[in-house]
Formats: C-alpha cells, structure tokens, sequence
C-alpha cells in the first residue's frame, strides 16, 4: 500500500499530535481515550475463545487496548500515527510486553504485510474521510495472515442516514471493503455498547487457511 500523499500525512499526523499535545498528559482530554479496552472489543472477546498468536492493534492511542489484547494471550504489536501518543502509551505501561511503534497505516513496513493472526481496528476508520477509508480498508486487510482475522469496531448507522465528522459513523456497506480484499465476513454485531449507549458495529473478517 502506497503513502496517502506527504502532504495528507502532515495533515493527519499535525491534527492527531496536536489533540494528544494539548492535552496536557490527561487521558479525559483525548477525545477518543477511555479507561481500559474498549466495549467492542470487550464484546467480541466474549464471544471468541483460542486467543494466541500474533497480534497488531491499529492506531493504538495511549495503548489500553493493546494490553487488553496482551492480557488474552497474543503478542501485540500496537502502533500509531502520533509520536506523541506512543510515547504516552509507553509511559502508561513501561513494563509492557507490547511492542510500540511509530508507524503510518499507508506506508507500513513491508515484513508486516499477512503478519498477524489477530487484526485490531478499533475507530481508525471512521476518524477518516471518504477516500481514505477505502484506502485505510485494503491496507488493514493486507495485514491479516492466512488463518487470520480482523476484528472492527466503529460507530454504526444506516445506509440512507447521513453522517457529519470526524468522527463519521459507518454503514455496513462502508465495510464492504474488506470482502473486496480477499476476507470473508465470519460476524457482524449491531449493538449498543458504551456509556452514551451509542450504536456500534462489531465486525469480524477472516482471510481463508492458504491451500
């Protein structure tokens, strides 16, 4: 997957390093941030069993995912755009077993590609417009091994409802993508989770064994 262009990587990474800049070594400053994994991902481990293998959780933040996946059972690479958040993560955790990386979705290291057994996405897609998102869905579907899965978690809405952001809520049909990409869909939630009791998607793709 090519770089988005080096002028829209200044762009995200300025806007995203400026949010975690400001605010001020406090998680509640960051709009995104919570204590502990988020309730998608919650709810799909509840729902799975065999957690093992390699792992990456995609745009990782200040990492509470990341170690919720770490204490399942995987090792975890977590990575993120902003210097800032990794560097905040690590301070959050420094006797972490996660690896923490900094790291641009459209131009990740190459060794990456059909990695990990486990993909976490969890509310990168909907932070992105239009373009984007199609590009950010093939470029997380190319990290999924043969065997593997990607697990997503976004904010749902219907097909014909519209929809301001960032952060932009999601229809199915956004998803599509990952089917495009050579993944099959093996879950899809429709739930209410969290503390505003706010509609999410719960999606989960896998890539076939290789013959």
């Amino acid at each position: 997957m090519s770089d988005s262009g080096p002028v829209d990587r200044e762009q995200r990474l300025a806007w995203f390093d400026e949010v975690y800049s400001r605010a001020g070594q406090n998680p509640d400053n960051v709009p995104w941030s919570r204590s502990g994994p988020h309730p998608g991902l919650r709810h799909w481990a509840s729902g799975t069993s065999g957690h093992a293998g390699l792992a990456v959780d995609i745009g990782c933040g200040l990492g509470d995912n990341a170690e919720f996946l770490t204490a399942l059972g995987y090792e975890v690479t977590a990575f993120d755009l902003s210097p800032n958040a990794i560097a905040w993560a690590q301070r959050r955790f420094p006797h972490s077993r996660v690896s923490y990386r900094t790291a641009d979705l459209f131009a990740l290291p190459t060794d990456w590609e059909g990695a990990y057994n486990l993909v976490s996405e969890v509310y990168t897609l909907q932070a992105l417009p239009g373009d984007l998102r199609r590009q950010a869905v093939t470029a997380m579907a190319e990290l999924v091994a043969p065997g593997g899965r990607i697990v997503v978690v976004c904010i749902g809405r219907d097909e014909h409802e519209a929809t301001d952001g960032p952060p932009w809520r999601m229809a199915k049909s956004e998803l599509a993508g990952f089917q495009a990409a050579g993944l099959t869909e093996v879950a899809f939630d429709d739930v209410v989770l969290g503390e505003n009791e706010r509609r999410h998607f719960v999606a989960v793709y896998a890539r076939p064994e290789s013959l």
